[in-house]
Order: structure tokens, then sequence, then C-alpha cells
């Protein structure tokens, strides 16, 4: 059943979760989770901040760069610490429990129920309307549904799961590769959106404006770094993990440029800065108001495998905390017939569920974005850490280009972070708050495990 020497426990009461991923599983989960509705919704904040589409396309480039550079380094710790939990497990060991406890809250309680819960009301509210009427009532319906399908298929065993991600990522892969191919071959477009209006601006204003940009475009690039939560699950980790890591991200960028080169095509940055819908409005110029149809399906299908992707995979962080102790008990059972934690997929769909009815998680979420980009730095300087700290750990991959890749993407974090307590405090302390309550609930769950 696994290839895993801790999963040879008692069919009846698996304390382990067993390897069942596969190379394009992870690829999978990587664009998959990529590929939500960043595509879509950030081109036009990025058209406004930089006007120049050399710079408008450039910010993509360096934003996929600086993601490759980290999965570079998850990369490596995934290889040498092969165990479910992934971002989790390599704080800790850099870092000591807490700040890998810390990481793992902020993930359950806002980062990822709150990303389910964007993705869930996004879905009912904003994109199913365009084919159904749907009143309020029912919006909320569907959108706590969508959260019991997925948490149900991924309940019942992580093969379902990844069959499912597996699907929904090929489809909306297809798909926006289909767009592209549309708008270069119907539409009435000109490559010469490509390259004017020429940059203007002083140095220092156009720096500022880039920042702003890529911390967009950052964003929009999230959603890799859940592939190694899966580690555990994963056959052949010290193989599976950097090359899924590997061909996903650079999947992604070339997606996301093509489309970005796409949108240009057919209308200038002047035109994207003040579209709503750029996707739409560039495919309904290829083919008419069917496009539009067709992109809010593709939009659909995108957070239907960012949220699958979700609970596929995040769960395992939870999994990995309850076994050392520092979370609920029950969270670190597995199931005795379908071998998921079942308990930390349903722990995570009803609160995400909750987020959804309250409608507080938009402002949860802003609050922790900043905070997320902490845990990332330090993840990624993790690598700094641990060879300092285990020289002698097994590394069957090593960061490439090191030191250079992994201290590029913490200096984005970096950015990122203080970029945020400078220009926007108030939500930046608020996410500082609520990583902060992780603290009593960490010494709670510390004295109870003495205690035990």
């Amino acid at each position: 059943m696994s290839s895993d020497p801790q999963a040879a426990s008692s069919e009846n009461h698996p304390t382990s979760l067993p390897r069942v991923l596969g190379l394009w599983d992870i690829v999978a989960i990587v664009i998959g989770g990529v590929i939500g509705s960043g595509i879509f919704l950030v081109p036009a904040e990025i058209a406004h901040e930089l006007p120049s589409p050399v710079l408008f396309l450039s910010v993509w480039v360096v934003g996929g760069v600086l993601s490759f550079f980290g999965a570079l380094a998850f990369a490596e710790l995934s290889a040498a610490y092969p165990h479910a939990g992934g971002a989790y497990v390599f704080l800790r060991e850099a870092y000591g429990p807490l700040v890998a406890f810390l990481f793992g809250w902020t993930l359950f309680l806002v980062v990822d129920s709150g990303a389910i819960a964007t993705l869930a009301v996004a879905f009912s509210s904003r994109y199913l309307p365009f084919f159904f009427d749907v009143s309020p009532v029912a919006q909320k319906v569907i959108a706590v549904l969508l959260v019991a399908v997925f948490a149900g298929v991924n309940y019942i065993g992580v093969r379902w799961g990844a069959n499912v991600q597996n699907f929904l990522t090929a489809i909306k892969f297809a798909a926006l590769v289909g767009v592209c191919g549309v708008v270069f071959l119907l539409a009435d477009g000109t490559p010469s959106n490509w390259v004017t209006p020429s940059i203007e601006g002083s140095a220092g204003s156009l720096a500022g404006a880039f920042g702003v940009a890529l911390v967009a475009v950052l964003w929009a690039y999230k959603g890799w770094e859940a592939a190694s939560y899966s580690t555990g699950e994963t056959r052949n980790p010290e193989r599976n993990l950097p090359l899924g890591l590997f061909i996903g991200t650079l999947a992604v960028i070339g997606i996301y440029i093509l489309t970005n080169l796409a949108y240009l095509y057919v209308l200038p940055t002047s035109e994207i800065a003040t579209s709503e819908r750029i996707a739409a409005e560039a495919v309904s110029l290829a083919i008419g108001p069917i496009g539009a149809s067709a992109i809010a399906l593709v939009i659909l299908l995108s957070m239907s495998g960012a949220a699958n992707q979700i609970l596929l995979t995040s769960p395992r962080v939870y999994f990995a905390m309850a076994k050392d102790k520092q979370f609920f008990h029950a969270m670190a059972d597995v199931h005795p017939r379908y071998k998921t934690p079942h308990v930390a997929i349903l722990a995570m769909a009803v609160w995400s569920a909750v987020l959804t009815l309250t409608g507080t998680f938009e402002e949860l979420f802003t609050y922790v974005v900043f905070g997320q980009w902490i845990f990332f730095g330090l993840t990624v300087a993790a690598v700094f850490v641990l060879r300092r700290k285990r020289p002698d750990l097994p590394r069957p991959y090593k960061t490439t280009w090191y030191p250079v890749t992994p201290a590029l993407f913490i200096l984005a974090a970096l950015y990122i972070s203080v970029n945020t307590v400078v220009n926007d405090f108030g939500n930046a302390l608020a996410g500082l708050v609520i990583i902060g309550l992780g603290l009593p609930a960490y010494f709670y769950w510390k004295r109870k495990a003495a205690a035990s």
C-alpha cells in the first residue's frame, strides 16, 4: 500500500499517511493552487500602476522568477524532510516549535480557511449568477455546499482528491491556453500594444509603482508552496517534490505571461487598467458575447481547483501539529478505511464554512497577508539556517544558484512585509494581533503535552 516504512502499522488503526501521490499529482497541486482568480483580477491593478506595457510584462516575469526561486528552496527542504506538514516541519526544525506553531495557527485560523471562504463566496455570488439567478440566501447555501463537496472528496481518500485536482487543473490550464489561442487567432489586435506607450516617469516613482505591482503579482503566483504540505503522501519525495515544484511553477509562469500578452494584444494598458473583467473583454473581442460566458466558466473551474487544492494539502499541516501534540489531538487521527487525516479535513471545512457564512473572511485575510509573507521569508531562510545547523543532513536536492536565489526571495518577502507596515499599518497591526493570539494557544498545548 505504501513505500513509507511508518505506514507499516495496523490496517485498522493507521498512524501515518500512505504515499500515493506521484510527480504529476504534485504538478497539478502547484498549477491548480496558483491559478485561481488572480490572473483574471490582478492585471487591472498592475496596469494602473504601470501604464508601460514593457514594465507591465516585466513585473509578471520578475514575480514568476522570484516565485521559482522560492520553489527551489522549498524543493531542498522537502527532499531533506519528506514528512507531512511541509513548511511547518521546516520551520520547526530551523527555529523551534513556537514559530512553526504560529505558522500553522495562522494558516488554519485565517490564511487557508479564509482563502477557501473567499473562493466559495466568489463562486456562488460573483460568477455563478452569470448562468443562473441565485438569491442571496441560495448563494450562501451554495458556497457552503461547495466547501462540503470538496471536503467530502478529500475525506474519502487522497487519491480521490488528487484525481479531482488533476482533472480541474488540466481543464483550466487547457482553457487558458485556448483563450490565448482564440485571442491571437481571431481578435483584431496589434502587437504594438506590447511596447507602447513607452516608459515615462522618474526612476524613484517607477521603482515605487513597480514595487506595489510586484506585491499584487506575487499574490497571483501564491499557491505553489502548498505542495510541500503533502510531502508525507508523495512517492519518492526526494525526486518528485523538487521536480513537481519546478515543472509546476515554470508552467504557471509560462501561461501567465502568455495570457497577459493576449490581453495586451487586444487592449492597451490604459483600457486594461479600467477593466473589471479583462479576460471576458479580451475573448469577447475575438468571438463575441459568448466569450464572456466562456470566461465565467473558466473562472468557476479555476476557483474550484484552487479550493480543492487547499483541502487536499492544508489539513496535513494540522495533522503534523497534532502529531507533535501542538494542536487538537483528534487531528492526528488517520481514517482506518480512507487513510486520510479526516478530522483535520472536517475541522478546516467547518471553520471555512463559518467564515463563509459570517462574511468576516475578507477583513481577516487582508490582515494577515503581510504576516504570511513573513512566514514565507522565514521558511526560505531555513535553507541557510539548516545548512549551518544540520550540515550532515542528507540533501538529495540542493537549491540551485545558492545562496543568491533564496536571498533574493527573502528580500522580496521582507519588502512585502515592510511595505505593508509602512503603507497599511492598521491592517499590519491587526495581522500581528491575530498571529499573537496563537501564543496563549501554543502554551496551552505545550502544558497539556507536558502533563500527558
